[in-house]
């Protein structure tokens, strides 16, 4: 690789910041990466992560580099990791590494990275807290730091904090129509756009599916209601195709490969989001609209609250055995799932209506019925 350098001085100028996986955890590291490459305009932040995710670091500060990597074959393993760095440090004379992950790999890397005298900062996961807020008895029931603040800390350890310049992947603005073209028209006068993600990667933070087709069913019979359900995989394919052939005005994006900037700019004319405690929230949050969420297992209290949503638009039961789990995947012990069967439909239904300024009388006037 030919060699790239930046004059240095006594501060770091080129920074290598690793986060791996998941969507969601990449998806939270913007607000801060962003913000540190505003502060920080001479120095040069290179973000790898898998190459799956890169396409989320749209519009992105012209300081920074974001490099996808396929670590199941081209950097498979310790060794991979070992000759990305190497390969990455010759390209861009690294002489700092931002570790947001804290995982075997990165370990390793950040071990290489020390061998070779280079800074060094790594997030703080607070597992202690964790276990402390998930555990069966004597949970300690307080509100830990926020992943985002804890990427922002890991930043700042190096001296390179974060400012709070970050407002959405799109600014104050919303992405030109012709960005979701593929999707669907400009927004007619008079519509509502809702975007619905009714899955996650655990049970435990799935609202079962036909409480979310009341869902579905209730806005529909809002006149102008234009529904958008993110999702994908095969039986996320199948659920929402027949919602979309049970009622007007719904559109699913799984039955199509969009890319994550086709569906952010999308996301980005939306007037409010249904979501899980799941990627799609904060991909939602990124582009700066409300996000109606659900947590079932899992709790806002553990940190990954969507970044700059209101605790109003969180719909939770206060149940003594929440959480049970960080992510979502333990079984639940009580055999029930209360957590998530427990919220009635009309919750999460008036929830929207009231982020569009309709009330339950306006939505209940109109006559938009199910298909066929």
């Amino acid at each position: 690789m030919a060699k790239e350098k930046l004059n240095k001085g006594d501060a770091v100028a080129n920074v290598l910041v690793v986060r791996l996986s998941a969507i969601g955890d990449v998806a939270m590291t913007v607000p801060s990466l962003y913000g540190a490459c505003h502060a920080h305009p001479d120095v040069r932040f290179i973000f790898v992560t898998r190459s799956s995710m890169a396409s989320i670091f749209i519009n992105a500060p012209s300081n920074l580099i974001v490099k996808g990597v396929d670590l199941k074959s081209d950097y498979k393993g310790l060794s991979g990791m070992r000759r990305l760095f190497s390969e990455l440090r010759q390209q861009y004379d690294i002489d700092a590494v931002v570790d947001l992950h804290d995982v075997i790999r990165t370990k390793y890397l950040r071990l290489i990275a020390r061998l070779k005298g280079l800074k060094v900062s790594y997030i703080r996961k607070g597992r202690k807290g964790k276990h402390a807020l998930t555990r069966r008895n004597n949970k300690v029931m307080l509100p830990l730091v926020t992943s985002r603040s804890r990427y922002r800390d890991t930043f700042s350890r190096l001296g390179l904090t974060p400012d709070e310049s970050f407002i959405g992947l799109f600014g104050s603005g919303k992405a030109d129509a012709a960005m979701y073209a593929a999707i669907t028209q400009p927004r007619a006068e008079g519509e509502h756009w809702v975007g619905i993600a009714p899955f996650a990667k655990h049970q435990g933070k799935i609202y079962p599916e036909a409480m979310m087709e009341e869902v579905v069913a209730t806005l529909t019979r809002v006149p102008g209601m234009r529904i958008f359900l993110f999702g994908g995989g095969d039986h996320e394919r199948e659920v929402f195709r027949g919602w979309q052939e049970r009622y007007p005005g719904v559109t699913s994006l799984a039955e199509g490969r969009y890319g994550f900037a086709t569906e952010l700019a999308l996301l980005s004319n939306l007037d409010c989001m249904v979501s899980m405690d799941s990627a799609n929230m904060h991909l939602a949050s990124l582009v700066d609209i409300p996000v109606v969420s659900i947590w079932g297992a899992t709790h806002p209290y553990c940190g990954f609250k969507g970044w700059r949503q209101t605790d109003a638009n969180i719909i939770q039961l206060p149940l003594t055995c929440r959480p049970c789990s960080v992510f979502g995947d333990k079984p639940c012990y009580r055999g029930d799932y209360l957590c998530l069967n427990g919220i009635k439909p009309g919750v999460i239904s008036s929830k929207v209506l009231a982020n569009l300024g309709i009330s339950s009388v306006e939505a209940g006037s109109g006559n938009s019925p199910a298909k066929g």
